[in-house]
Formats: structure tokens, C-alpha cells, sequence
């Protein structure tokens, strides 16, 4: 049953003030559609709202939007395509992703070459880039030995590496998946953890073995854990090691040391490829430690068959409001940086 009310319901968002009012009749008139579109207590609506800076109010198939022109019309459009998909139950998931794509679409052809996406053969068919520098980063990875992936947290930098490992590993191309990740401690101590060291670590290498769950089954990645065809393990577990034949990930990089960063990279065999992804805005190294993140990109720019993808907050695969809390924090670090930048003594008299 549609909820006839809802218009007063959206009428308690607050609006940008003195802003316009945009009316969209959908058509033709479906209750089953509506419903589907709105979601539960109208919660898919309040998802478009957040995402696109909207308010919302509807009578049955009368939609009013009120916010600035561009958002209007980004918004009519994404109930448009929403209403066209609603025959069956929209999940929040399904909007989320779908606002995602709606807000990348004009630049999506000039920045994937007019060409595809890569298509990932994982247990998820429907997985895929899904704005440009996605699309340019599985690009990077299928053509490049070693491919590196930074920017904010939520930009798929680490699943969608995972994804690539996986789509190798069915097609034969590498012969196990190697992922790894620095044990840094974010402000807690290990050793007061209980357990041995394997228990310590493991809470530090879970965001792996959620990934490989999801792409692949948990009892297909158990049977190869048991083979060792995957393989999970701190960085440390790295040094000494020649690679061969595998696809290897090192995750949330902005923590290794310059010293591990080259260790890592050169662990990398015949038949391997590497993929190293990090956020360094997120530096959990003690005060004064160098990111070995950070020096690598400046070393390694100019190399020959390394690729770098840079992730920004319109990347961000998650939440809408996460794009937003990454703008906040840019905004106050660049408020504060120019601050300290200001000559000594201005403004006095």
C-alpha cells in the first residue's frame, strides 16, 4: 500500500532556502512501481534526497523537488530511471549504486575510451566499474605488472584489486593470490590482545577475507586456502620471498616504512603482478615515520609498466553521506593549512 502522506513526511527535510521547485509526473501510473521506487517509509527517496542535496514531496505519482536547478534535474532523472526499474523491489544497495552511476554517467564514456568496461569473471556477475577512475584502475590492472591504487576510503580501491586477483586466478592466468597488509597498530597496542600472533593479526587482514568471501564462496576459498592457492599474511611474512606465477595485493600501504615498500616490490617474480593500494590521508605510522606509500609514487612515477590511478571523494562506492564527510575533512584540513600558512601577526593591529 503506497503512503498517500508522504508528501508531508518529506515536507520535514529541510530545503535549501529560496530554492525552486521542480514538478515531475511519472507515468504511467503504477501503485506496485511506486512503491518499489519510495521503498519502505520512503527510505529509498530520502537516499536520492542525501545524495543529490534535494528535498522531496509526493502525492501518488506527483513528485515535487526543491533544491538548485542542477540537483532538480539530476534528481527528476534519477526518479525517472528508478520508476523504469521498479517493477521489481529496489534495495537501498540498488539506489546507492544507481545514484553512483547516475552522477558519473557524462564523463563515463569520454573516460573509459569510448570502450567497456573490463568485464571480471567472479562470482559476482553483475560487479563492475563503476565511475571512470574505476573503469581506468581494472584497466590499469589488466595491462600493467604493477598498478597503483590510491585515494579516500569507500572508492573500491582494495575490492576491486581483490576482484582483478580473483578473474585472474579463474582464468588461469596466475597461479594462486597472495594478500598482504602491514600490521600497523592505529592507536592500540597488540599486545595486550589476546591470543597468539596469528589471532593479533587477523583482525588487521578481515577486510581481505570479507572480499574473498563475497567474490568467491566461503567453502571454495576454504578448499583453497587448504592448498595454498590463497594465501593471507602480514607483511612481514613477505621478506625473503621470490613470488612467481601469483597476483599479489598490498593493502592499505600508507603504512609500510620506504624499507618495506622496497622489500615488497621486489619480492615480485616471473608470471606475478602487483597491485598496492592505500589511503594517505590515513597514515597510521608513529610521528615522523616517512610512508613508504608516499615516497613510492614519487620514486616510481616515471617507471615504465607501473600505472597509478588517483581515487577522488566522487569515487567513494558506499553511503552517500561518505562522499560528503570526505569533503568536510578536506575542507577543514585546507581551512587549517591556510591558517598556519598566514603571515605571523596579521590582522594585528
Amino acid at each position: 500500500m503506497i503512503n498517500t502522506h508522504a508528501s508531508e513526511h518529506a515536507a520535514a527535510y529541510h530545503s535549501p532556502p529560496k530554492s525552486r521547485a521542480t514538478e515531475l509526473l511519472l507515468s504511467p501510473v503504477n501503485n506496485k512501481q511506486l512503491a518499489n521506487l519510495c521503498g519502505a517509509l520512503d527510505e529509498n527517496l530520502r537516499q536520492i534526497e542525501t545524495a543529490l542535496d534535494v528535498s522531496i514531496a509526493r502525492r501518488g505519482e506527483r513528485f515535487t523537488l526543491r533544491g538548485e536547478a542542477g540537483q532538480r534535474a539530476r534528481a527528476s532523472e534519477a526518479l525517472q530511471q528508478f520508476y523504469a526499474q521498479a517493477k521489481d523491489t529496489l534495495s537501498v544497495d540498488d539506489i546507492q549504486l544507481g545514484l553512483i552511476e547516475l552522477l558519473n554517467r557524462p564523463v563515463r564514456h569520454i573516460a573509459s575510451g569510448g570502450g567497456l568496461a573490463p568485464a571480471l569473471l567472479t562470482r559476482k556477475t553483475e560487479l563492475h566499474g563503476r565511475t571512470p577512475r574505476q573503469i581506468e584502475y581494472l584497466k590499469h590492472i589488466q595491462e600493467h605488472d604493477i598498478t597503483f591504487g590510491t585515494g579516500p576510503a569507500g572508492t573500491g580501491k582494495t575490492y576491486l584489486a581483490v576482484a582483478s586477483a580473483v578473474d585472474a586466478f579463474e582464468r588461469e592466468l596466475v597461479q594462486r593470490i597472495v594478500l598482504t597488509r602491514p600490521a600497523v597498530e592505529a592507536g592500540e597496542r597488540l599486545g595486550f590482545l589476546p591470543g597468539d600472533l596469528a589471532q593479533k593479526v587477523d583482525p588487521y587482514l578481515r577486510p581481505l577475507y570479507d572480499a574473498l568471501y563475497d567474490l568467491m564462496g566461503f567453502e571454495r576459498v576454504g578448499k583453497l586456502f587448504e592448498r595454498g592457492a590463497i594465501e593471507i599474511a602480514p607483511l612481514a611474512y613477505m621478506r625473503g620471498r621470490t613470488l612467481n606465477h601469483a597476483f599479489i595485493i598490498l593493502d592499505e600501504a600508507q603504512n609500510t616504512t620506504p624499507e618495506q615498500m622496497k622489500m615488497f616490490l621486489t619480492r615480485i617474480g616471473i608470471g606475478a603482478k602487483a597491485v598496492v593500494t592505500g589511503d594517505v590521508t590515513q597514515i597510521d605510522l608513529q610521528r615522523g615515520q616517512k610512508s613508504g606509500l608516499i615516497e613510492a609514487r614519487q620514486i616510481l612515477r616515471e617507471v615504465r609498466g607501473i600505472a597509478f590511478t588517483e581515487f577522488l571523494k566522487e569515487d567513494v562506492v558506499r553511503h552517500p553521506l561518505v562522499a560528503r564527510i570526505v569533503s568536510a575533512y578536506e575542507a577543514h584540513t585546507a581551512a587549517l593549512e591556510a591558517h598556519a600558512a598566514a603571515p605571523a601577526g596579521h590582522g594585528e593591529a
